[in-house]
């Protein structure tokens, strides 16, 4: 409700209202969206090494969860239904494991995260025509086509910020406010996430 009050008051004063979702700025990410052709299926991880609680479920899936959703659905084109899923919770109501299946169009969206695994890793793999990728922390790119493997260096003179999206987020904004545009995570997206979270839950 009160991210919906905020779409209508910034539209009500004429301002610009921007979600930060940064992975939808991270140059290995966005390079992705726009190379592959007709993805089959999409999968996005994001793991933790220890990182059960101490808030409940609803917080973790809207605080961490919701950008896993956010980003695997925005690879993969948006307007995804729900399939299926299933959520592990310790006593306590926290966190442990989650997977869901989405369908955008024809295209498999599957998303994952375990609070306890051992490691801090995020990945995205991609089926898609004529190419397979694998991208691991924003910063390593693999790409099979043909059979060969081609592996892109990593920048050494790219931030972590510019690496994981804040970079790109912020310049967006500032650009979408000199030139009174649209921003590409505007205030219906981060509602949409939103509710893709809300489904996951009722479910």
């Amino acid at each position: 409700k009160q991210a919906e009050q905020l779409v209508e008051q910034a539209d009500k004063v004429g301002k610009t209202l921007m979600v930060g979702f940064n992975r939808r700025f991270a140059p290995l990410y966005r390079q992705l969206k726009q190379q592959m052709q007709n993805p089959a299926s999409v999968r996005m991880d994001k793991h933790r090494t220890d990182s059960v609680g101490p808030n409940d479920l609803r917080f973790t899936l809207l605080d961490d969860y919701l950008h896993v959703v956010d980003t695997a659905l925005w690879l993969a084109g948006g307007n995804a239904s729900l399939e299926s899923g299933l959520i592990q919770i310790n006593e306590a109501n926290q966190m442990l494991y989650g997977e869901h299946h989405f369908l955008c169009g024809e295209t498999l969206v599957t998303t994952s995260m375990h609070r306890r695994a051992g490691t801090f890793r995020e990945s995205v793999q991609a089926v898609a025509d004529g190419a397979v990728y694998q991208l691991d922390n924003m910063q390593i790119w693999r790409e099979e086509q043909q059979d060969i493997l081609t592996q892109l260096p990593v920048p050494g003179w790219q931030s972590t910020l510019a690496q994981r999206g804040f970079v790109g987020a912020i310049e967006h904004f500032v650009s979408c406010v000199s030139n009174q545009t649209t921003p590409e995570t505007s205030g219906e997206q981060a509602i949409y996430a939103q509710a893709m979270i809300g489904k996951i839950l009722d479910s």
